[in-house]
């Protein structure tokens, strides 16, 4: 498995974990300097991965993608004219992307094309989640809504307002329910009814979340530590201090024998935990590594041929861009009355930017310089064919 972890210093970090036996019957889990790639000219927002590869988004408006079977930069993609804020795969077919310009993309993961820019918020888009199915996804913005977007045909379906601007959306693992938080609040829907069940309230502004199944959330904040939550009883599970200053980012996966959360933090440090069945019991620490970085984001690779279950929407086929398909109903979700068509089919084969740069290994970074020409003369290219 691969760790990798964006920073506020432009760089992404890559750490290999193999967890080896020891004499005494455990395991020694020890993350070891992959690669670290200095691919983008401002801070890194976003990461996501499937089993291919890792993508990285910006600030400097940029999609960058990575081979991690090859070890090379695969290319960048300059659709976007703002703050990348989230990156979402969908299986190994769809990425969708959303940004500060109020577009969310779907993008064929295979040719890398987009297949479909949507004009989705009349601000920043500021987070966004597919349904398990690969039928629904939600997006929040900074236009104070919440809105359903219908997968299979590409186009919006439902908007709802809501009384604050949210910076996190989130399906639980079955799709049974959303939460939606606006800084200390998380508001859990249940997608029946498309109604608030309850309100969890954190300490602190809260960074991220992550589900560990349908009725346990965890979640951190602006502080050192994370908190367990019931989805049900709304009580706090657990809580454990797991860096020297606030918790960034969080990712969760299963493999056989073992259920992990990752932690990332401005503190510098990745953090891995081993989740106990009872999850009123803190997790041990398997492992920890310093970055000497700020942490932004963070995302685990894993080589799906020795993995086997990962805590993200399964691979199925429906295609986003379908148009086959029936279109869904207002049961299917939920009571959000005002319906919108924005969406415009978009079939650009200019927005891929093709390199074959390899990761350096270790800890140095590799020269920008002529990476910023080539993003500049992109960017000064796209705005001439606008």
């Amino acid at each position: 498995m691969e760790l990798v972890a964006g920073s506020y210093e432009q760089v992404l970090f890559g750490f290999t974990v193999h967890p080896k036996p020891e004499t005494s019957g455990n395991e020694k889990w020890t993350p070891v300097a992959d690669f670290t790639h200095h691919a983008h000219t401002a801070s890194l927002s976003a990461v996501a991965v499937n089993s291919r590869f890792v993508v990285t988004g910006s600030k400097d408006e940029t999609i960058h993608i990575y081979d991690m079977k090859k070890k090379i930069e695969h290319g960048a993609l300059v659709h976007h004219n703002g703050t990348i804020t989230c990156l979402k795969f969908y299986g190994n077919r769809h990425l969708i992307s959303g940004a500060e310009d109020g577009l969310i993309c779907v993008w064929d993961a295979k040719k890398w094309e987009c297949l479909k820019s949507i004009k989705a918020h009349k601000g920043h888009v500021t987070f966004l989640s597919i349904h398990p199915s690969g039928k629904l996804a939600l997006s929040v913005g900074t236009d104070k809504t919440l809105r359903t977007w219908n997968l299979v045909e590409g186009r919006s379906a439902f908007i709802k307002n809501i009384k604050q601007n949210a910076h996190i959306v989130e399906w639980s693992p079955k799709g049974e329910k959303y939460v939606v938080v606006i800084l200390n609040k998380i508001d859990i829907y249940q997608l029946d009814t498309a109604s608030v069940s309850g309100t969890i309230t954190n300490e602190k502004r809260i960074s991220s979340i992550t589900f560990f199944s349908d009725s346990v959330l965890a979640v951190a904040g602006d502080e050192e530590l994370v908190r367990f939550f019931d989805c049900d009883s709304l009580m706090c599970l657990c809580e454990f201090k797991a860096h020297e200053n606030r918790v960034k980012d969080m990712f969760s996966f299963e493999i056989p024998q073992h259920h992990v959360l990752v932690t990332a933090s401005n503190d510098g440090f990745i953090k891995m935990w081993e989740l106990k069945q009872d999850k009123k019991i803190p997790p041990s620490l398997l492992c920890g590594v310093n970055t000497s970085a700020r942490l932004t984001c963070l995302g685990v690779w894993l080589d799906r041929e020795t993995s086997t279950k990962v805590s993200l929407p399964p691979a199925a086929e429906p295609s986003p861009v379908n148009e086959d398909h029936p279109k869904i109903s207002k049961k299917e979700s939920g009571d959000m009355v005002q319906e919108e068509e924005t969406s415009k089919p978009n079939s650009k084969k200019c927005d891929l930017t093709s390199y074959s740069k390899k990761l350096t290994k270790g800890n140095s970074v590799v020269s920008t310089k002529k990476r910023k020409v080539i993003e500049m003369s992109e960017k000064k290219r796209k705005k001439k064919k606008i």
